[in-house]
């Protein structure tokens, strides 16, 4: 008896355990094959959400898509993060009881999110409403981003802050690196010399 209890409980674990859902559709209906979303992660109005391929969700993150949200290919937001594209607690202390069922109520903030390609968001990371996050970013761990962040910044720090281009780590890697080919190298070098100025 013993063992089977055992059994059940590991199969019940399991079962329960987070797992890796790939494939997602994006809001204009194409089916993005290669991104992948924790199963522990909540996903608010995926019909807004445009999302591009090769995409990372971990696990136990807020993704509120409900005021438009896109998400550029290859980003990766790691695990207990809350994207938000809309706020309420200004329109809960003004509305108090009648916010309830209001369809606009006074104070709601919604504003689109955007995340660019190949932008990397650290864990327990909050993304504001109205948020425009350029391509290639690092966002730190445990930060709070609002606002616009260019390019390839490295931000930190509550509120977010700039303190670093990722474009100089990069080089300095690609210089010690043996394992790049000159194919790489190059196609690295014309994405980061395509970013708009």
């Amino acid at each position: 008896m013993p063992n089977l209890r055992s059994f059940l409980a590991r199969t019940w674990a399991r079962a329960l355990a987070p797992r890796m859902r790939y494939g997602l559709h994006s809001a204009d209906g194409v089916w993005r094959a290669h991104s992948r979303i924790g199963s522990h992660t909540q996903l608010e109005a995926p019909e807004k959400l445009a999302i591009g391929d090769h995409v990372y969700i971990g696990h136990f993150n807020f993704i509120d898509a409900s005021g438009g949200l896109a998400i550029g290919t290859g980003c990766q937001i790691t695990n207990h993060c809350s994207v938000l594209t809309h706020s309420s607690h200004r329109a809960l202390r003004l509305e108090r009881e009648r916010y309830w069922g209001h369809a606009a109520p006074a104070g709601l903030q919604s504003a689109p999110v955007a995340i660019g390609e190949w932008s990397f968001v650290g864990p327990h990371c909050v993304i504001a409403p109205g948020t425009r996050i350029g391509r290639g970013v690092v966002v730190r761990a445990y930060s709070f981003v609002r606002g616009e962040v260019p390019d390839f910044a490295v931000v930190e720090g509550q509120p977010a802050r700039v303190v670093g281009d990722v474009r100089e780590r990069d080089r300095a890697w690609l210089e010690r690196a043996n394992g790049i080919d000159a194919a790489t190298r190059a196609a690295y070098d014309d994405w980061v010399a395509a970013a708009p100025r």
